[in-house]
C-alpha cells in the first residue's frame, strides 16, 4: 500500500468510501499503486493499467487499454466520443461497488493480461477527425498558417481540432480559432 494514496483518499470528502473500496479491488487483483496525475493509479510491471478518478456525479475507474477488452457485460463506457482507446466503469455508491465487484475483478485481469500481451489499439488518424468549419475557413483563407498547421505534429493538430470542436456555439468556436491562430504560427501546440 503506497502512503500517497492513503493520503489522497484522506482527503476525499465525496468518494472516500467508493474509493476505499475499489483500492481493496485493484490490490486484489495483484496491482500495485501510485499517485498519477493526482489520482490513484494501478499498474502491473511498471505499465498503467487502471486509474481511479473522482467526478461530480460519478467516480470511475478507467481502464487505460479499454477499448481492448471484451466488454460482455456492456459496463464500459467511452469518456467522450473524441476519447479513443481508455474506458471507464462508473460507481454512483459503494452498493455500485459490492455489485459489479466479482466483473470489476475479470475486467482488471483481462486489462492486465492486455497489458502483458503488448497489444496496441489502432488510433484514429488526424484526418479522420471532422475538421471545424471555423478552423477551415481561417486555414484556407491564409496560406501561411494552413502551412504552418500542416508542419505540425498529428497530436498537436489533433489538439486543436477538438479544442475548437467542443465549443458549443459558433462565436465560441471563432473565438477559441483566434486564440489558437498565434500559437500556431509559432509552431507550439495547445498546451506547450
Amino acid at each position: 500500500m503506497n502512503l500517497e494514496i492513503d493520503a489522497f483518499l484522506k482527503r476525499q470528502k465525496r468518494w472516500k468510501d467508493e474509493f476505499t473500496k475499489l483500492r481493496r479491488i485493484m490490490l486484489a487483483c495483484g496491482l500495485t499503486e501510485e499517485l498519477k496525475w493526482g489520482w490513484p493509479c494501478y499498474r502491473d510491471n511498471g505499465k498503467n493499467v487502471v486509474l481511479m478518478h473522482g467526478f461530480k456525479e460519478y467516480c470511475a475507474v478507467l481502464f487505460h487499454k479499454g477499448s481492448l477488452l471484451e466488454d460482455p457485460k456492456h459496463v464500459l463506457i467511452q469518456q467522450t466520443p473524441n476519447v479513443q482507446v481508455p474506458r471507464q466503469i462508473r460507481f454512483k455508491s459503494v452498493a455500485d461497488v459490492v455489485k459489479l465487484e466479482k466483473t470489476l475483478k475479470d475486467y482488471v485481469r483481462e486489462a492486465i493480461d492486455v497489458e502483458r500481451s503488448g497489444r496496441k489499439a489502432v488510433l484514429k488518424k488526424t484526418s479522420e477527425f471532422s475538421m471545424p468549419e471555423e478552423l477551415r475557413a481561417r486555414l484556407d483563407e491564409d496560406r501561411a498558417l494552413k502551412a504552418a498547421f500542416g508542419a505540425l505534429t498529428p497530436g498537436r493538430q489533433r489538439a486543436y481540432i477538438l479544442h475548437v470542436s467542443q465549443a458549443k456555439q459558433q462565436k465560441t468556436r471563432e473565438a477559441r480559432v483566434d486564440k489558437c491562430i498565434p500559437r500556431i504560427r509559432k509552431g507550439l501546440g495547445l498546451d506547450d
